[in-house]
This record gives structure tokens, C-alpha cells and sequence, in this order.
């Protein structure tokens, strides 16, 4: 069969960073190094009202994202030598209008382009123009029932049917074209949804992406959005109840990694920021989401929309930000909230910098999605 996907090379649980040891060894040289991944939104509306959205907590004073603007920022990254953008962060990019300019831009500049999306406004024709320029695509649906998907992610019940209809076009087109995009499905669980876990599993072997990720709800340092940590004990049995339903071209993975942490950092400095940066939908250029608010003005660097990219990371201020993370001033375990974008990196870094662990590039094939660490 064409279109398929080889998941010994998928890596849903941990990190890459050891492919790119040449960028590590040049951080610890102290040099000014280009971050491998960029996670941003193209905008910061969405026509969803997810229960579990961190984006609410994220509010920054909004600009808008023009093709120009994205244009010359998606040639600073390829210009200054960043591998990956993946539109995910805090903001649905699909409703934008620069969308699939966008990602055919990065994908003709030699970026890998990445998309995380509700998947309601992905149509076929959509899709037909965007599925070749990427390497993934994945589809937040934290329910696998229409009813508990309607009131779960805020929305109405048809629009499950909708959704699930797109997830089978990828696909469709995907294999047609023998694509060798990777497209997936991704549940933010909460311990309320454990009703939902086997249902979207089994609604998983129907639609037939290459994987489904069952993955943890971060939370703000204050716990805004109430997420019992304690509670996911009690959906032990069903997250690997749903792992058993992984077959050859379908693969249910739980990040245990981070579910197991009950929302504990074994680590208080932040070094991932510099290898991994986020942007919000509004342009803004912070080390990570969970620093986008207003409140961490002291954190904010710049804004693609007023400075071209390549003069925002070359400026000190970029480095000031990125050292002070790495520094003792800085504390992730009081001063973040839980289980952020770069924790896997973090946790890496932070273990090769003590000295309990080595990083030397890993033996076999390099994986899938090499570009978004």
C-alpha cells in the first residue's frame, strides 16, 4: 500500500535533540545559535472553545499576522538557518488567510512545515493544496462521541461529522499521492474524559490515521485551568486498553513521560528556549506559550509584525531573555507552569549539563519529523 508511514521512525513520546548535537556543542560554545524548531500561530481567533485551552491564558496586545509579514518572517528562518515551523501554539491557523501561502512558502525555502489544528476548516480542496508541503499533520479531538465532542471542545455536535470526514480525506489523498506527510489524531486528556479514551481509540481504527497521541493538559503555575494530576491514576487501565488497539498502520501512543510527571519539572533551569521558541498568533516573539501573557512582559522580545525576525533574534535582547532562563535568577519549577513545549528538552539539557548523562548522536536512522525536536 502507498502512503504509508513507518512508525519505528515516530518519536510522540521524548525528544530529538540529540540528531543535532552541532547545534548543542555550538550553545555550549556560547554562540548565538538559531533555534531548530519554531512553534506560532498564524492568529490568535479560534472557532473552537476547548474546555482545556491554554490559549486563554495567553492574552498579548494583537497585531496581525499579513502574508508580508509571515513571507519575510519564513525567509529570516531559512536565511539564519531554523529547520521546522509547526503552526500549533495559541491560535487556530487554518481560519487565517495567509494559511496555505504560508505553507507553501516555508515548504519552497526548505523549512519542514507542520500544522496542529482543530481540523473543521480543512476541506478537500484545502487539503489537496497543503498535504504536500508538509510533514505533519495532527488534528486535536479530545472525544471520540459526538455528543461529549460537542461539550467538550465548545461546539456544535455536526461538526464531529465534519471534522472525521476531513481526517479520512487526509488520508485519502495522503496514500493516493503516496505523501509522505504523517498525519495524526491527539487527545488532551483530562481525568473527566476517561469516558472518552477507548471511544476515540476505536474511532481512531475507523478513520485510520497513522497514530492517535493520548496526551496530559498543562497548566498554568497557578492552576487556572484545575487540572488534577492525581486524577490520571484512575485511567491507568483504559490508556493502555486504548494502546492495544494499535495495529500495523495505526498506532495509539500515551505520553507517559509527562503523565507520569503529575506536573513535576526535575529541573529549574529553562535551556530549550534557544533550540525551541514559540511565537503567538499576535506576532509576538516570547521563549514559550506559557510566558505570552501581559504579566510576563519582562520575558517578551519582539514582534514579527513591527521587526523583521532576523533583527529580533541577532538583537540582545533575544539573548538577555534566553540567558536569564538558563540562569539561577530563573526557576522553572515556581515560575512556569506545568509540563511546557521544550520539558522533554529541558529534561535532556539540564541531565547533559550535570554530567548524568552524555549526549552523543543516537545510532539507526535518524526518525521522523527530525526538524521538530
Amino acid at each position: 500500500m502507498t502512503g504509508m508511514t513507518d512508525h519505528t521512525q515516530l518519536i510522540l513520546d521524548g525528544t530529538k535533540i540529540g540528531w543535532h548535537l552541532d547545534r548543542v556543542h555550538a550553545w555550549e560554545r556560547g554562540e548565538r545559535i538559531a533555534p531548530i524548531t519554531i512553534d506560532m500561530a498564524l492568529t490568535r481567533a479560534c472557532n473552537f472553545a476547548c474546555e482545556y485551552c491554554y490559549a486563554m491564558l495567553q492574552e498579548n496586545d494583537r497585531k496581525v499576522i499579513t502574508r508580508d509579514v509571515i513571507f519575510d518572517f519564513l525567509e529570516d528562518c531559512a536565511e539564519i538557518g531554523v529547520k521546522g515551523i509547526s503552526f500549533v501554539s495559541d491560535g487556530e491557523s487554518t481560519i487565517s488567510p495567509v494559511f496555505a501561502d504560508a505553507i507553501r512558502r516555508g515548504s519552497e525555502l526548505g523549512l519542514s512545515m507542520a500544522v496542529g489544528t482543530n481540523g473543521l476548516a480543512l476541506t478537500k480542496m484545502r487539503l489537496e493544496e497543503i498535504l504536500p508541503h508538509l510533514t505533519y499533520l495532527r488534528v486535536n479531538i479530545s472525544a471520540g462521541e459526538r455528543d461529549r465532542y460537542a461539550q467538550i471542545m465548545g461546539v456544535k455536535p455536526e461538526w464531529f461529522d465534519r471534522v472525521c470526514q476531513n481526517i479520512r480525506d487526509m488520508m485519502e489523498i495522503k496514500r493516493r499521492d503516496d505523501l509522505p506527510v504523517t498525519v495524526g489524531m491527539q487527545m488532551v486528556v483530562m481525568p473527566s474524559y476517561g469516558d472518552q479514551i477507548l471511544p476515540l481509540a476505536r474511532l481512531g481504527q475507523s478513520l485510520r490515521p497513522d497514530y492517535l497521541v493520548l496526551k496530559h493538559c498543562s497548566d498554568s503555575e497557578d492552576g487556572e485551568l484545575g487540572v488534577d494530576y492525581d486524577g490520571y491514576d484512575s485511567l491507568y487501565d483504559k490508556l493502555r486498553a486504548a494502546e492495544a488497539l494499535s495495529d500495523d498502520e495505526y498506532k495509539v501512543v500515551v505520553k507517559w513521560s509527562k503523565i507520569e510527571a503529575r506536573g513535576k519539572r526535575s529541573y529549574q533551569r529553562c535551556y530549550g528556549a534557544p533550540f525551541m521558541i514559540q511565537l503567538s498568533g499576535s506576532g509576538l516573539v516570547a521563549p514559550c506559550g506559557m510566558l505570552f501573557n501581559e504579566r510576563y512582559k519582562k520575558f517578551h522580545i519582539g514582534n514579527i509584525c513591527e521587526t523583521r525576525f532576523r533583527d529580533i533574534w541577532a538583537s540582545d535582547r533575544y539573548w538577555d531573555v534566553m540567558n536569564l532562563l538558563a540562569s539561577p535568577e530563573f526557576n522553572a519549577q515556581k515560575m512556569c507552569g506545568s509540563l511546557c513545549l521544550q520539558h522533554k528538552v529541558n529534561e535532556t539539557l539540564d541531565a547533559h549539563a550535570k554530567g548524568l548523562v552524555q549526549l552523543t548522536t543516537p545510532r539507526g536512522a535518524a526518525p521522523a519529523h527530525i526538524d521538530f525536536v
